[in-house]
């Protein structure tokens, strides 16, 4: 009972500051300029990046609480082992972002970000494809399907942030935004349920680890960008 008192409690406490999450969220796009989203000419590169990464910050906090309410609603507690045992077949696995420390040390800043862009651009196709799929639960909570609803949208809205950040960084006024080249995300109209909640669950696992790089790669650029010798 204390168990379940403890996962009601988080549940009224996310219930309590989901609003909050949202409202708080700082806005990525240029008020001091109108017009174009992705020039941001009027903001300073350090204050960009700044809202940038407050952007993943909030995207990867609310990626782990979807996960977890996933978990809890759908996931019984030895799939879960299985599955981390068995380790993610993520839909990223295959782009060429560097994964040890010493591949990060050795890419220069703007590689960075190019590795922050791909990651975003391969997961925005993938979100839309989960809130269709949560939607054909039965008993998905609304909060759940908020939530994914809530990252996918973000997500869009930090693509726009990277590119203009990039833009700065290169100042020039044409970039290529797309990294696409690992075809279109697509499934099984109709899989099994099982193999369903367990896909979705992967997705779910998958974009969390990817969210999480996605904000140590932009805190990394900070870091070197402060011209800080110990960035790790």
């Amino acid at each position: 009972s204390r168990l379940l008192r403890a996962s009601h409690d988080r549940g009224v406490w996310g219930l309590l500051l989901w609003p909050y999450i949202l409202t708080v969220s700082m806005p990525l796009d240029c008020k001091e300029e109108p017009g174009s989203f992705t020039r941001c000419p009027s903001i300073s590169q350090e204050k960009l990046l700044d809202r940038v990464i407050h952007h993943a910050e909030l995207i990867y906090r609310v990626s782990e609480e979807a996960c977890s309410l996933f978990e809890e609603m759908f996931i019984p507690l030895p799939l879960r082992l299985q599955s981390n045992q068995a380790g993610y077949a993520c839909i990223t696995n295959a782009l060429p972002i560097p994964s040890s420390k010493s591949e990060i040390q050795q890419i220069s800043d703007t590689w960075l970000l190019h590795s922050v862009l791909m990651l975003v651009q391969s997961w925005i196709e993938p979100l839309v494809y989960l809130q269709t799929t949560l939607d054909r639960y039965d008993h998905a909570p609304e909060m759940l399907l908020n939530k994914t609803k809530w990252v996918s949208e973000k997500l869009a809205s930090l693509e726009q942030g990277v590119v203009a950040l990039i833009k700065k960084m290169l100042d020039e006024g044409t970039f290529t935004t797309t990294y696409s080249e690992q075809g279109p995300f697509q499934y099984d109209v109709l899989p099994d349920m099982l193999e369903s909640v367990m896909r979705d669950y992967t997705l779910l696992s998958c974009f969390k680890k990817d969210a999480h790089k996605m904000e140590t790669f932009l805190k990394l650029l900070k870091c070197r960008q402060a011209d800080n010798y110990n960035c790790a």
